[in-house]
């Protein structure tokens, strides 16, 4: 009878959480408002990192759908994607900048309860994503060839790959403003609202990209630069689909024509942050420029194979970078309820689920590594460099899923300049010398870039543990 009794207490037990674990799930997709300072700890991380994480798999599935498609039209398509995504990784690192900036201010205003406020700092946001992009839209252009040469393209890839670098950094203001909107939306706890826009826009990328490049119907095949229009029509309707939602909405920020009137002291918060936010994703992305430089000494096959592994590698790096922002925006808004040790708690917390999460992909991704090039590629040369970046890389997944979540949390405190420094030592000072001696100096080839890799991303996932210990930035005001 006990026994019965015990079968019927479990079976209750285990119906109620499934039910609490759906209903969070149905909450998390929903867009529920919720207190975030005032939430268990995990029912606060799972209705943030559900919607983040998805939106982060929506952007990595393009990648790898993209970078697909193109592998069908020859190694110098793929070589030209991939040059042309190292620079535009600088693109991607003011946005994420200005996205930090707008999910710090937005996050701290919220946790104060100040909502105007909060609708403030999105509208100067905007006014000043708008003016980053234009410099950047004008050089790509103008000197679109110019670019891809400098990064060692042969001239094949720079006669048939130079429209394609043209539309893309020409059209980076929408990849520029769809970081930042999303970082307001994260920051205020509306991380359904962001997901949803990387819904739109990748799923249209998705949707647009074979029938662009392969041509359908009366649509004729544009080639690679089928990829081009296919990003900026994608993600120029995600953007379409935020402001919708920050004029019309009815989530807790709401822009009205007056946020958008200058104010220099908000203007000179989000430029004190987003440069720091900038200037450490720009260390970042600068490094792996150099890295693609030096793997390009090694031929178009490199090149390629190095691409379709950097993109397979993507396509879980960006969820984990889902479960990174949602501790960025815990930070935040605890902090501005002063409550810094709940901030503190839930940075390791989502750091513990970060680490179990890319833990387990590592070990899949080292065993099935040449089934999962083989989907992209039969081509042997392209086929064995993208094995070997994939393989070595994947080792690293245990720092690169700790260190993001705590560069995040000092990120969501307001405090850049920490991870500015952090990775300006690991990238600049470790990473690059590094690789050139592993990869040209003791003539490892491409495998010396990983190796530098794994060791600087190592090295800097101990140093953040440390700095963030010592706790100053929880004391950060902004």
């Amino acid at each position: 009878m006990h026994s019965q009794y015990l079968s019927k207490l479990l079976l209750f037990a285990a119906l109620k959480n499934e039910k609490s674990a759906y209903r969070i799930i149905v909450d998390a997709l929903r867009g529920k408002e919720e207190d975030f300072t005032k939430l268990p700890m995990k029912r606060a991380i799972l209705l943030l990192a559900i919607p983040m994480v998805i939106e982060m798999f929506m952007e990595s599935l393009f990648a790898v759908v993209d970078v697909f498609f193109v592998a069908k039209l020859g190694r110098e398509a793929v070589a030209t994607v991939g040059l042309t995504e190292s620079v535009l990784t600088v693109v991607y690192s003011l946005g994420f900048g200005v996205s930090m900036a707008a999910t710090a201010l937005v996050a701290r205003r919220i946790g104060e309860k100040n909502p105007n406020a909060a609708s403030r700092v999105a509208g100067q946001a905007l006014v000043f994503g708008l003016l980053l992009s234009l410099p950047i839209s004008l050089t790509g252009i103008f000197f679109g060839d110019r670019i891809l040469t400098l990064m060692g393209a042969s001239t094949e890839i720079v006669r048939h790959g130079t429209n394609f670098t043209r539309w893309m950094i020409g059209g980076n203001f929408v990849i520029l403003l769809l970081f930042l909107l999303n970082g307001v939306f994260r920051g205020a706890g509306n991380a359904s609202i962001a997901m949803r826009a990387l819904w739109i826009s990748n799923g249209l990328n998705i949707v647009l990209d074979p029938v662009l490049i392969m041509g359908w119907g009366p649509i004729p095949a544009y080639g690679l630069d089928g990829a081009a229009y296919a990003t900026n029509i994608g993600r120029g309707m995600g953007v379409a689909y935020q402001l919708y939602c920050l004029f019309n909405g009815t989530g807790i920020i709401r822009l009205h024509l007056s946020d958008f009137r200058p104010r220099t002291a908000l203007l000179g918060k989000i430029l004190n942050i987003s440069s720091g936010g900038a200037g450490q994703f720009i260390i970042s992305s600068a490094s792996w420029i150099f890295l693609m430089r030096i793997v390009a000494r090694f031929g178009d096959a490199a090149i390629a194979g190095y691409t379709i592994g950097i993109r397979v590698l993507i396509f879980t790096i960006l969820p984990a970078w889902g479960m990174a922002n949602a501790a960025s925006t815990l930070v935040g808004q605890n902090l501005g309820a002063g409550k810094p040790e709940r901030a503190q708690h839930a940075v390791l917390l989502t750091a513990l689920y970060n680490v179990l999460f890319l833990g387990v992909v590592s070990v899949l991704y080292f065993f099935l590594t040449p089934n999962i090039i083989g989907i992209f590629t039969d081509e042997p040369a392209i086929l064995e460099h993208g094995v070997e970046c994939l393989r070595f890389l994947s080792l690293g997944y245990v720092f690169f899923a700790f260190g993001m979540v705590v560069m995040q949390a000092f990120n969501g405190a307001g405090d850049t300049r920490t991870p500015t420094i952090l990775n300006l030592i690991a990238f600049w000072m470790l990473q690059i010398p590094l690789a050139y001696l592993f990869s040209i100096q003791l003539q490892a080839g491409p495998k010396g870039v990983y190796i530098a890799v794994l060791i600087s991303e190592g090295l800097l996932a101990l140093a953040a543990v440390a700095v963030f210990r010592r706790g100053r930035w929880k004391l950060k005001q902004v």
